[in-house]
């Protein structure tokens, strides 16, 4: 199947113009951009940093995993990435756009015009047909209802003949590839994808992941990805890895064996150290080690 063409950041921690804080530039051409983004929770001793100072910069059409072990931080960092939570301190930049000290009204303007989702659990509305669902986004972004569009979008993913239908009558794969539909229809700055295969067998993933992939190369789309599996994260063009909060280094372009293979070195030197200082935790700005 192939697809056709927290907190606000202090104002004192920003350059002051006219006596106002200024949003720090954006690097052009960068999908996503992050810069020392820390996140937080509870105070004093019993504090949980669930990001330590993460610098990540993602180029346009690309296709990045995000992998680690459980309580790594990879929920807060797609969520933190997504505008969906703030962070205590740092930025965050999607298509160019410094998001952190947005509104909450700003926020969810730029989630439902310029940010695609797909999630493990499909989130799709029973009550709507399968075509209502994927123009939800542009109905909530007050926009034309393009059914055109959706037309177009599902035949991409391979269900044109399934727009009158509902959820309840499809089976998971099919959800699933609603939700990509769904990603799709505004033509996203980013698509983020919290472990959207994990409620699919083997086979109806790799169709999945096929479809992200893609949108990638076909579309340009920019796709980021949490996955706990090394077989979705061998779709990527590079893998990241979070450990402790911070991205502890990646993989371009490498096999399920092989990124398998450092997540479970990952894992046991985790599990060995115990957590590490943010002073000895690496970064990931433009690229990743092999």
């Amino acid at each position: 199947m192939r697809l056709r063409s927290g907190k606000r950041q202090k104002a004192d921690d920003r350059p002051e113009t006219d006596g106002r804080p200024t949003a720090p530039s954006a690097t052009p051409g960068l999908a996503v951009e992050l810069r020392g983004v820390r996140r937080q929770y509870g105070r004093g001793t019993g504090a949980v940093h669930a990001l330590a100072g993460i610098d990540l910069a993602l180029p346009r059409g690309t296709f990045t995993a995000v992998m680690g072990p459980s309580g790594s931080g990879k929920s807060t960092f797609l969520q933190c990435a997504a505008g969906l939570d703030r962070p205590t301190s740092g930025s965050v930049c999607l298509g160019g756009t410094e998001i952190t000290g947005m509104s909450e009204n700003e926020l969810t303007e730029l989630r439902r015009s310029r940010i695609g989702f797909v999630f493990q659990a499909f989130n799709l509305l029973p009550s709507l047909t399968v075509e209502q669902n994927v123009l939800l986004p542009m109905r909530l972004a007050g926009q034309r209802q393009d059914r055109h569009r959706a037309t177009a979008v599902l035949a991409q993913v391979g269900l044109a003949d399934k727009a009158r239908r509902r959820p309840g009558e499809l089976s998971g794969g099919q959800q699933q590839r609603v939700a990509v539909a769904r990603a799709l229809i505004t033509s996203p700055d980013v698509m983020f994808a919290d472990e959207p295969t994990g409620a699919l067998d083997t086979g109806t993933a790799a169709e999945v992941l096929g479809l992200l992939r893609q949108a990638v190369n076909d579309l340009g789309a920019t796709v980021v990805m949490v996955t706990h599996d090394p077989t979705a994260a061998a779709w990527a063009d590079r893998v990241l890895f979070l450990a402790d909060g911070a991205f502890a280094g990646g993989v371009e372009g490498g096999s399920a064996e092989r990124i398998a293979e450092h997540m479970a070195a990952l894992t046991a030197r985790t599990a060995r150290t115990g957590p590490t200082s943010p002073t000895a935790r690496t970064s990931a700005m433009a690229g990743v080690s092999a």
